[in-house]
């Protein structure tokens, strides 16, 4: 079997000829194999991301559910935003720092916040605080040399005919986290009422992006309605109040039109699947990390809700992945596929991302691990 047609045996619920194996290497590894600076990738899309995650899927040869990492985007939804430039306001040998501005009646108005694009780490954003850098630059320059790519249904054409067969291609539709960090949970116990509203105009949004999505003659193969940590800064009642709705909607639109639904959501995860499991239509979910960093023990999950999702998981990627021997690997890998490869509606994969040093003989490891233990 393909890639392709492995994946889509297991999101249906039917057998494939072995488990799908897909370590999360959503965007250090595959800008670590470009051997360029990572700004080069981050800021100026040279290549972009998802480019580069697709070139690491065939490098390595895993079964690719490319969650997201392709920006589509809609100018009729009000997506893109052409009223902001990017300027660097710092650059020197180890890091680009940059921020947004926009003009009105002749005044330049910056954004709040600054982008950090580092040689050899992902992008961050932070406060301008935290880089000692003032709120008024004293000097900058419009970035200027970021390499064009198609946008739109063009650009999922293009990401589909790159990855071909190596795997499905998911689009962002939906969201599990209403609440992503403490600024904005501290808006919520300022005025409560006002996350109400905002996640019915949330689901509205949603809705109307899932109907653009189908209506392209290329469609996404799936649909991704998570986000990262829902249960970092958000209570399982918050998320039961205002992202369950969402989830719920967006799972059975994508359900009725024939295409599978995602949630991706690291960190505290075991009331998620429970949740989702029994209240949506959702497909897949994952990373289902183990303590500390979440509270997933994959056998439970398997034995609980493993008829009604697909679950995707779990390897530690720093004890097992980033700091293990290859023997470890393929043990925890055995582990994997004996607690959850019963009956289908698994895919062997990491615990969240792989770090940027993980060794490469690791992730083929696991490669090897599902091809030696998975087999159906």
């Amino acid at each position: 079997m393909t890639s392709r047609e492995r994946l889509t045996k297991v999101l249906k619920g039917e057998l494939p000829d072995r488990v799908p194996v897909a370590p999360d290497t959503s965007n250090m590894i595959p800008a670590k194999l470009t051997g360029k600076p990572f700004w080069d990738l981050y800021l100026y899309k040279d290549p972009p991301v998802w480019k580069a995650y697709i070139d690491c899927v065939k490098y390595f040869g895993f079964d690719s559910l490319m969650d997201g990492y392709v920006p589509i985007l809609f100018d009729e939804l009000g997506e893109i935003n052409n009223e902001y430039k990017e300027a660097i306001i710092k650059q020197d040998d180890e890091s680009i720092f940059t921020r947004f501005y926009k003009t009105a009646n002749g005044k330049r108005f910056w954004d709040k916040r600054l982008n950090v694009y580092p040689r050899v780490n992902p992008m961050i954003s932070s406060t301008i605080k935290k880089f000692g850098l003032p709120l008024e630059p004293g000097s900058f320059k419009d970035v200027e040399g970021v390499k064009e790519w198609p946008s739109g249904e063009e650009l999922l054409k293009l990401a589909k005919n790159e990855i071909g067969d190596h795997g499905l291609v998911g689009v962002s539709c939906g969201t599990s986290n209403l609440i992503p960090n403490e600024t904005v949970l501290f808006e919520y116990y300022d005025d409560p009422d006002k996350f109400v509203e905002l996640s019915k105009t949330k689901l509205e949004y949603y809705k109307k992006r899932f109907n653009k999505l189908m209506s392209l003659y290329v469609k996404p193969d799936f649909v991704c309605t998570g986000a990262s940590g829902s249960l970092i800064f958000q209570t399982f009642d918050m998320i039961k109040q205002f992202t369950l709705p969402i989830v719920k909607e967006i799972s059975r639109l994508a359900k009725e039109n024939g295409i599978f639904s995602h949630v991706h959501s690291c960190g505290p995860e075991a009331q998620l699947v429970e949740l989702f499991a029994e209240n949506t239509d959702l497909t897949v979910i994952d990373p289902l990390e183990i303590p500390p960093m979440g509270n997933c023990n994959l056998a439970e999950l398997k034995q609980k809700f493993g008829k009604k999702l697909t679950l995707k998981g779990n390897l530690h990627t720093t004890d097992i992945m980033l700091f293990g021997s290859v023997n470890d690997v393929l043990e925890a890998s055995k582990r994997a596929i004996n607690d959850a490869a019963e009956g289908g509606k698994f895919i062997l994969s990491t615990g969240d991302q792989c770090g940027r040093d993980t060794p490469f003989a690791n992730i083929n490891a696991m490669i090897e691990a599902a091809d030696k233990y998975g087999r159906y």
